[in-house]
Formats: structure tokens, sequence, C-alpha cells
């Protein structure tokens, strides 16, 4: 199951080029997780300042 970032995300791109997959996007206004392409490593949630990034 992909991971997903909840609204504790204060956008600062962290996670960004954590990701091995390319798997995470700019939102508006919180970064996104494309779920197709997460390999639910947790790479992302790994360097999270915030831990708003969950398994989903």
């Amino acid at each position: 199951m992909a991971y997903v970032i909840n609204e504790k995300c204060v956008a600062c791109g962290t996670c960004v080029n954590e990701c091995p997959v390319q798997a995470i996007a700019e939102g508006s206004p919180i970064y996104i997780i494309d779920a197709d392409k997460c390999v639910d490593c947790g790479a992302c949630a790994a360097v999270c300042p915030s831990e708003a990034i969950l398994p989903g």
C-alpha cells in the first residue's frame, strides 16, 4: 500500500529527492504521492521533519 502525505505537511520538499521512483510531486498546498508509482519503501517518511508521511 502506498504512503500518503497528510495535512501536517509543511511543503518543505525534503521528501522529494529521497523517493527512488519519483512518486512525490508538489501539490497545492501540500505535496502528494502518486500511489501508482510508490513502491512502499518508506524513504520519504524517514526524512519528513513534520512526520506527515504515513503508510496508506
